[in-house]
């Protein structure tokens, strides 16, 4: 199998890509040890053309960023997170339109982040040969098994996109897929600002100083953690960030005292900058006073509102043969248990359609759930 390493052979690929309606795409890489993924290899299909192109070979990948940035071309992948996360510190913009075929599995009946192989045997009535899947994807040269099962992933992602489209299509269900693409093309999803960083954590308490701490301390070791390249738990674990937020250290002793602190890091000149920039934040008169809002709680007595409409979401879902959670999540369930005028998902568009109405008429007893046959029915009433 012959790979791309060579600008020009990647050019002429990319306009016989361009030609084609759609092109669908996979990564390998490796993260594990690092925290900029490193891109290993790049595979892609197209009807009537395919290839496998090695990013760590002395190559301009532009015309491949070009080729995703073409709008008269989309993008297919599976599960596009982190495939979208590297093309987008790559180029500086996301691959647009993109189809994922995860995303579409939940309105084709497939089931809630149904797993590539599984969809391949489950559309293609293919099984894909795992015995690469656990490769080091940065050593050179690759193995030929290692090619196949590389390309492999994109060539069955060619062959099922057309038919989860037309499913899709036959079914008026292909707008039920915008706002799940639009999602995931939201570049807010992939922000690596450090002082943004504090927010991927759940916060154990609400008071602003500890708040406070814990955005200094998030950002310190996210500014480590991208100047090194190291994964983010290399640097200090998550449990380490809490119990800063909470001490507030002052001295290496301080650290000292911490359990989920490395021995010995107070003694570091990274332990010195982060003391630094505590006292920097905290000195400001300036700095901004985290303010939580609370949601208000459910209406006394509405647990059991809730928890039909659960029920009754799920009969829908199966009904239409798609995920639940591509209708309405269990916080759109609560909003609308408490609110005929919730402004959730689940009230608008396709969604209100399919469940939302039916909640509200569950609400208002203009339908029932019962047992018939020892399966839940739903009468008029």
């Amino acid at each position: 199998m012959r790979v791309i390493t060579e600008t020009r052979d990647l050019e002429a690929v990319c306009a016989a890509f361009a030609a084609q309606p759609f092109v669908a795409v996979d990564t390998e890489f490796m993260r594990e040890t690092t925290y900029w993924p490193k891109l290993c290899l790049i595979q892609a299909a197209a009807p009537g053309v395919e290839a496998v192109i090695d990013p760590l070979a002395d190559i301009d990948l532009a015309p491949f960023l070009a080729l995703l940035a073409n709008r008269d071309v989309l993008k297919v992948f599976h599960a596009a997170r982190q495939d979208l996360e590297i093309f987008l510190k790559l180029g500086g913009q996301l691959p647009h339109p993109v189809f994922d075929t995860q995303i579409a599995a939940m309105a084709c009946g497939y089931g809630d982040s149904v797993a590539y192989d599984a969809l391949v045997q489950q559309i293609l009535k293919r099984r894909l040969d795992k015995s690469s899947r656990f490769t080091d994807w940065s050593r050179r040269p690759l193995s030929d098994n290692q090619l196949v099962y590389a390309l492999a992933d994109v060539t069955h992602l060619r062959d099922i996109y057309p038919r989860m489209h037309d499913k899709l299509a036959k079914d008026n269900r292909l707008h039920w897929l915008d706002e799940e693409h639009a999602n995931l093309l939201d570049p807010d999803i992939y922000d690596t600002t450090p002082e943004n960083s504090w927010e991927r954590l759940k916060l154990r308490k609400t008071t602003a100083d500890y708040v406070l701490g814990l955005q200094v301390a998030a950002a310190w070791r996210e500014r480590q953690a991208q100047s090194r390249d190291v994964p983010r738990g290399r640097v200090v674990k998550d449990e380490a960030l809490y119990e800063i937020a909470e001490h507030r250290p002052k001295s290496a002793a301080d650290f000292d005292r911490m359990r989920a602190v490395p021995r010995g890091f107070g003694n570091s000149r990274a332990a010195q900058e982060l003391i630094q920039a505590l006292d920097r934040a905290f000195a400001d008169p300036d700095r901004p006073v985290y303010k939580h809002e609370r949601l208000p709680p459910l209406p006394a007595g509405l647990g059991p509102t809730v928890e039909l409409l659960k029920v009754l979401l799920r009969y829908e879902a199966d009904a239409a043969g798609v995920a639940p959670r591509l209708i309405a999540s269990a916080a759109d369930v609560e909003a609308i248990a408490a609110s005929d005028a919730a402004d959730v998902p689940a009230l608008r568009g396709w969604r209100r359609e399919v469940f939302g109405e039916r909640a509200l008429a569950l609400k208002h007893g203009k339908l029932s759930l019962k047992l018939r046959d020892g399966k839940v029915a739903v009468d008029e009433t």
